[in-house]
């Protein structure tokens, strides 16, 4: 569950860089006198539920992007959106059942992104990065209101002149452009200007700029689009920071303070992290979502179908009838629930949300 410090997304230690990997399955199974796809094996089994939440008729999917679950099992999800099109909200929140509870966001409309629950005291709070023509991050309540809004921090020094209050879509390494967050013990956090400036950026408990490290480079430390960030507590292991080193196609690990450790190659452009337990999920856009364990040997390849979308391009993003049933196309972002569910947000222009139900 995203909102979890103990048991939260994203901390590991590797060990293995090669890893013993099941082999993945689809199976039927009887359900209420219909077949339902059930993918992975072992004690790595879910049954697969496409669409799983589903949109009011006034609302519209507009390229689904990252996914969250609150401690209630609520879950919160965020489309990119479109810029001409203010008045409609660019998150949604679902049931633990699926049923659509309430929408807001209007303000990130064509640059929706980023997405954490995170607990602060009693009250728990929604974080958002929002990237494109926002260029924001934002602090909201879980019913929407906002707490706080900030843009490109400009005492880092990496940033163009006037980076944090022009509102123009613009790439490069002088641009702001964040993706994804990392809650910290001290009440501060972690900011990875994913498509920007390819800097971390780090927070106090106030929102206050402190540091930064990282920035655009070859790896060991530097990166090629760092667009997910988490930090992996999982029991019994050091706590480290995981980057998803999207374009080198590897997972980075680092201290808290951003010195290099290791890098696990192997991944199809990963896109963030998640941990339950002793298990590490990452959502891979090049068509799987892996499972690692905590010596972080892949243990799983949930919905591959990496031949299908990235060897043979017979699934498009875009065509709905090309999508393989309890195959993915593009995972970009994927979540834990508490009792071990897992909610797939992927990087479709129809939009998508599925549910595996974990069933080991």
């Amino acid at each position: 569950m995203k909102n979890r410090q103990t048991l939260s997304r994203r901390h590991f230690i590797s060990s293995a860089a090669t890893a013993s990997i099941a082999t993945p399955m689809i199976l039927s199974a009887k359900k209420s006198q219909s077949k339902q796809l059930v993918m992975g094996e072992g004690e790595h089994r879910f049954e697969v539920h496409h669409d799983w939440a589903q949109l009011p008729d006034k609302f519209t999917w507009q390229t689904t992007h990252n996914v969250a679950v609150d401690k209630a099992g609520n879950v919160y999800v965020i489309h990119e959106g479109r810029a001409n099109l203010k008045d409609h909200p660019s998150i949604f929140v679902f049931d633990p059942n699926g049923k659509f509870v309430r929408a807001f966001g209007n303000q990130f409309q064509g640059g929706g992104h980023g997405l954490e629950v995170r607990q602060e005291g009693n009250e728990e709070f929604l974080y958002v990065c929002a990237y494109q023509n926002v260029k924001a991050f934002a602090k909201l309540t879980l019913k929407g209101e906002t707490v706080w809004e900030k843009y490109a921090p400009m005492d880092s020094g990496v940033y163009r002149k006037d980076e944090d209050t022009v509102r123009v879509k613009r790439w490069g390494r002088d641009a702001f452009l964040p993706t994804n967050f990392a809650f910290l013990d001290d009440g501060g956090f972690l900011l990875a200007d994913g498509y920007g400036s390819f800097w971390i950026h780090r927070y106090d408990k106030d929102a206050n700029w402190v540091s930064k490290f990282g920035g655009p480079g070859k790896g060991e430390g530097k990166f090629a689009t760092p667009h997910g960030i988490w930090i992996d507590r999982r029991p019994g292991l050091d706590e480290k920071v995981v980057i998803c080193d999207r374009a080198h196609g590897t997972l980075q690990l680092l201290t808290l303070e951003g010195k290099y450790l290791e890098t696990i190659k192997g991944y199809g452009m990963p896109a963030n992290v998640d941990t339950w337990k002793n298990l590490l999920l990452v959502p891979e856009l090049h068509a799987r979502v892996t499972l690692l364990n905590e010596k972080n040997e892949v243990v799983a390849h949930l919905g591959d179908d990496v031949e299908g979308v990235v060897k043979k391009k017979k699934v498009s993003r875009g065509n709905a009838k090309t999508w393989v049933d309890g195959k993915f196309v593009h995972p970009h972002d994927a979540c834990f629930g508490a009792n071990g569910d897992i909610y797939v947000a992927e990087w479709v222009s129809t939009g998508r949300v599925t549910k595996l139900k974990r069933l080991s």
